[in-house]
Formats: structure tokens, C-alpha cells, sequence
């Protein structure tokens, strides 16, 4: 049976006396009375208390189990087996609560709370490209009323045939980046086009990009620094949409940065969309300027993945999907662009989270 460390027997404790001070500080009348320091050690009560609730049950079993141990050196024999039965059943138990708190100690990632901005882009394949990325598009639609989230597209540019070259959707709910942020990159499909009579298989991409959405206190944006341009939409809204300058592109002159939204009859609307779409990509931006000035650049497997990198494929013929990153294959593609994504992404969530686990033993350890 593999108990904790003392190093995070350490960690623990100290988790558990932080806890502690700030169920006093609560109790104070000063606290009390003033809303924001209240609203704010509340918070951090929250963010530790199944951490803290995890720890006591741990503790708790330990000390039973030491009890137990104590009575197998006994000369009571009738004890002896009551308490063999009772090792029985705590060693899995206490097992299973160090596992728990070993999760429970990893950092967390602060955006996992997030509302996304998704980006869809028609890659190699032309015409059947902008279908893939029309199949995309759908499925994470139908993953998020699955997940009884928001979706709203931003911008879009549609083909003649109903794909898109680029679609932008702002998706609202409960921990929306902590299940979507492994969908970055490329998706590669393997099908027979629509358009290809010939009835041969062929392979086309589709990049996505995940941002989180990024409140205006995040980013500061200096007005004389944008270039803001309106022109008529084009696409779905009938005679008003076309007639109008309703749509909305802003050029973000430092960066180069440039993103437009015309989905909104409002230019008002399409401006504060707009908006929200630079926000991310500047946060984005300067990230991984950030990035990039770390010569030791750490790099995670399964996260945050380059849209350079392929991570998925979409087999048709074989009703199959394979994520790349970590060698899963599913054979239930048609279930999966239905939007059943949960399988594939408690899988990454799973991996990524082993790949944590590994490192903070090894930082304790080293």
C-alpha cells in the first residue's frame, strides 16, 4: 500500500492550517462588515474546502488503520480478526484518498473557468475542407448543448457549397476552456468528397484554435491604437444586412492583428464582438511573446496544442477517430461528430492530469 510522502504530508498540513486562519479571519466582526475582504476569504475558504474535507477523512483512516495494526500485535485473537477485516477494507480506501489528494495538489490552470472563443479555419482540401470545417462547427455545437452551454457565432465566411473558409463562435457556460482547450490544432479528415465523383478517399484539415475569453480588465487596449473600419455584410440577413454598413473590422496597428464581425444587424454589436475577439488574441499575443523570450521553452503534451501539430483524425470508411497525442482510437466517429466528446476529452483530461502527477512527484523527489 503506497501512503503520502512527508513532503505532502507537509503541504497538507500547511493547506490545512491556511483553512484554519481564514475560517477565524471570517468570524471576525470586521471581516464581517466589510463585503469585498468577506466576498474575498470566502473564495478562498471555497477553492480549499474539499482539499481540506479530503485531507480529514485521510487522516481519520490513517489513524484507524494504525489502530488496527496495533491490535494484530495483541494477544486478543477474536480483535485479531475484526481487525484484519478492518485493514481489508481500509487499505484500498486510504489508497484511494491519497490518489484524491495528490489531484486535489495539483496547480490549477485559472482559466479552466473560462468561456471560449473558437476559431474553425478550412485548411488543405479546398471546397471539402470548408465542409470539414462545417462538420466541426456543428459537432462542438452539438457538445455544448449537450453541456447545456451557449453558442453564438461571432463571424463567419461561408462557400457556396455551406462550408466555411472561418468561423468564430463565443461559447458561455460552466468550465467551457477546462473541456475544450484540447481541441486546438489540426484535425485531419479522410473521406469521399461530395464533390469528388471518382468515389476516392481524400485527406483535407481543418485548424482550430481555442482562446479564453479575456474580461476587458485583462487587456489594456490604447483607442489610438486601432484602426476601425465598417463595410456591408455579406451572407445571411437578407436585403437590410447587404445595404447596410453594419459590419465591423478592426485592425490593432502594434500587433497587425486584424479581426472583423458581421453576424450582428447592429454595428454597435458587431463593434463590441468584435472587440472581445482582439482582446483574446492580444492575450494570446503576448503570451507567447512571452514564450518565446524563455530560452527553455516548456512545452505541455496534451493542453495547449499547436495548430501546427495534427492532433486528430477523422476517418469515415472506418467510422474511426484517432487522437494523436495520446495514441486513443475510438471506433464510434459517427457518434462522436453528433457531439459525444466526452470519452475523447476525459481521456486528455486524464492523460494530462498523470502528466502532472508525474512531475510533482518528481519535484518532490528531486
Amino acid at each position: 500500500m503506497q501512503l503520502l510522502s512527508d513532503q505532502l504530508l507537509k503541504k497538507l498540513d500547511a493547506v490545512e492550517k491556511k483553512y484554519k486562519e481564514l475560517q477565524f479571519k471570517l468570524s471576525q466582526p470586521e471581516v464581517f462588515q466589510n463585503p469585498k475582504e468577506f466576498q474575498k476569504l470566502s473564495k478562498e475558504l471555497n477553492s480549499l474546502e474539499e482539499l481540506y474535507k479530503t485531507y480529514q477523512e485521510y487522516k481519520k483512516a490513517l489513524e484507524q488503520y494504525g489502530e488496527a495494526k496495533e491490535i494484530l500485535q495483541s494477544g486478543d485473537e477474536e480483535l485479531k480478526d475484526l481487525a484484519k477485516e478492518e485493514i481489508k477494507e481500509l487499505e484500498p480506501r486510504l489508497e484511494e484518498l491519497a490518489q484524491r489528494l495528490k489531484v486535489l495538489l495539483l496547480p490549477k490552470d485559472e482559466r479552466d473557468s473560462k468561456n471560449v472563443i473558437l476559431e474553425i479555419r478550412a485548411g488543405v482540401g479546398g471546397e471539402e475542407a470548408a465542409l470539414f470545417a462545417a462538420d466541426l462547427l456543428r459537432m462542438y455545437q452539438r457538445y455544448a448543448e449537450e453541456k447545456g452551454w451557449k453558442f453564438q457565432i461571432l463571424d463567419s465566411n461561408k462557400t457556396g457549397l455551406g462550408g466555411y473558409k472561418e468561423v468564430i463562435v463565443l461559447i458561455e457556460g460552466k468550465d467551457v476552456y477546462s473541456h475544450l482547450k484540447y481541441e486546438s490544432g489540426v484535425h485531419r479528415v479522410q473521406r469521399v468528397p461530395v464533390t469528388e465523383s471518382g468515389g476516392r478517399i481524400h485527406t483535407s484539415t481543418a485548424t482550430v484554435a481555442v482562446l479564453p475569453e479575456v474580461e476587458e480588465a485583462e487587456v489594456e487596449i490604447n483607442p489610438s491604437d486601432l484602426r476601425i473600419e465598417t463595410f456591408r455584410a455579406s451572407g445571411a440577413g437578407g436585403q437590410y444586412v447587404n445595404t447596410t454598413e453594419t459590419a465591423v473590422r478592426i485592425t490593432h496597428i502594434p500587433t497587425g492583428i486584424v479581426v472583423q464581425c458581421q453576424d450582428e444587424r447592429s454595428q454597435f454589436q458587431n463593434k463590441q464582438k468584435a472587440l472581445k475577439i482582439l482582446r483574446a488574441k492580444l492575450k494570446q499575443f503576448y503570451e507567447q511573446q512571452q514564450l518565446e523570450e524563455i530560452t527553455k521553452e516548456r512545452r505541455e503534451q496534451v493542453g495547449h496544442g499547436d495548430r501546427s501539430e495534427k492532433i486528430r483524425t477523422y476517418n469515415f470508411p472506418q467510422n474511426r477517430v484517432t487522437d494523436h497525442r495520446i495514441n486513443l482510437t475510438l471506433h464510434k466517429l459517427d457518434q462522436i461528430m453528433e457531439g459525444k466528446l466526452d470519452e475523447l476529452i476525459e481521456a486528455l483530461q486524464q492523460h494530462e492530469q498523470q502528466q502532472k502527477l508525474k512531475e510533482l512527484e518528481e519535484s518532490l523527489t528531486g
